[in-house]
């Protein structure tokens, strides 16, 4: 799928911006602070997913104003068209939130685009994937799958909702009689979205990690290894409801739920060692770069759709050699990428673009 239109009108700093991708490479340069990162955030948001930069949806939306539009068009490899239209805060200030339409359809909330156009997004601060909180880590796993797969995204807001009423209720477990009984209810549903969560989780991380892998002894040319695990929680619904059962005396006396796939992590290893705590800062950032393209590739291989690459600025957070290996391993897909150094990308083939104070201009 390539993104052949693109326009923004009152998004964060950007009164209306409108431009025609390349199809291999669109380099958007400016100085800091003008709205390159803005750009790629608003393609990005037509995947369905949220803000790359944990935003919410009213700061997208320039200061003074009552809405915000996206407007896209995409084109498939037999050359049908998608049209996507993102609207953010209501055109006539009545919603709140992101609503979409495709092909002139109204879908409901911006998420159920979803699985129509695919992209996978690097920016500076997933640099900190590994060093990170286990959250980060999360997060990113759950970007990855809510973009694959329906049923996913389903769970995880049914999961995430049990989630919420069952630590308001451990908050103020003190008030409540019978408390024993309605943590049975809200266990009940935790272990039957949470587990299938875990599974969802399980079989994906398999195929990522055999091709992170791969993707780091390629970056390290073969010098050392590194490897990505998961545990997951439970594998049934019965495994799952007997370790929240087990956890309550400790959930009690935290005032939250201690146990299941919001607690999880992806532990990464280097040369036999724990990467967060002894890797240096290069093997931290070959191991992102490892996860973010196969990340990539797993889109390919479940959708056989090649999804576009964002790069906001990443380039300069590199050496020589990850640029290298990072440009060379993403050939053949639509690729935006965002400096502040157009030099880092001079003699490729592409579209250039510059932006300053909210407008975007040909360079």
């Amino acid at each position: 799928m390539i993104l052949t239109e693109h326009r923004v009108q009152n998004y964060r700093n950007i009164v209306s911006a409108q431009f025609s991708p390349d199809p291999a490479l669109t380099v958007i340069c400016g100085a800091n602070g003008q709205g390159k990162t803005n750009l790629l955030e608003s393609i990005w948001l037509v995947c369905g997913a949220k803000s790359f930069r944990q935003s919410k949806d009213q700061d997208l939306v320039q200061k003074g104003e009552e809405f915000a539009l996206i407007e896209s068009t995409a084109q498939d490899k037999t050359g049908e068209k998608l049209e996507f239209r993102i609207a953010i805060g209501g055109e006539n200030a009545s919603k709140h939130g992101r609503y979409a339409k495709l092909n002139g359809m109204e879908m409901g909330r911006a998420t159920n685009l979803a699985g129509h156009f695919f992209a996978v997004v690097f920016a500076p601060g997933h640099l900190s994937l590994v060093k990170g909180s286990p959250e980060e880590r999360r997060r990113f796993l759950d970007a990855a799958l809510c973009q694959l797969y329906p049923r996913y995204r389903e769970l995880y807001r049914r999961y995430l909702h049990s989630l919420r009423q069952k630590n308001a209720l451990l908050k103020d477990a003190g008030h409540f009689g019978g408390v024993w009984q309605l943590l049975d209810s809200f266990d009940q549903q935790l272990a039957q979205a949470g587990s299938e969560l875990c599974c969802f989780r399980y079989q994906y991380l398999q195929g990522l990690f055999e091709i992170a892998q791969n993707t780091y002894a390629g970056i390290s040319s073969q010098s050392e290894s590194c490897r990505f695990l998961y545990t997951p929680t439970a594998d049934s619904a019965d495994a799952m409801m007997q370790k929240l059962f087990d956890s309550r005396s400790a959930d009690l006396k935290a005032g939250f739920c201690t146990v299941g796939p919001h607690r999880e992590d992806i532990q990464i290893e280097i040369g036999g060692t724990q990467a967060r705590s002894f890797a240096s800062q290069g093997q931290q950032r070959s191991a992102v770069l490892s996860l973010k393209l196969a990340e990539a590739a797993m889109i390919e291989r479940i959708t056989g759709a090649s999804p576009a690459i964002l790069l906001d600025d990443v380039l300069s957070e590199l050496d020589k050699d990850r640029q290298a290996f990072l440009l060379g391993n993403i050939e053949g897909r639509q690729v935006f990428l965002t400096s502040c150094d157009e030099t880092l990308v001079t003699g490729k083939a592409g579209s250039v673009y510059r932006m300053e104070k909210g407008c975007l201009f040909p360079a």
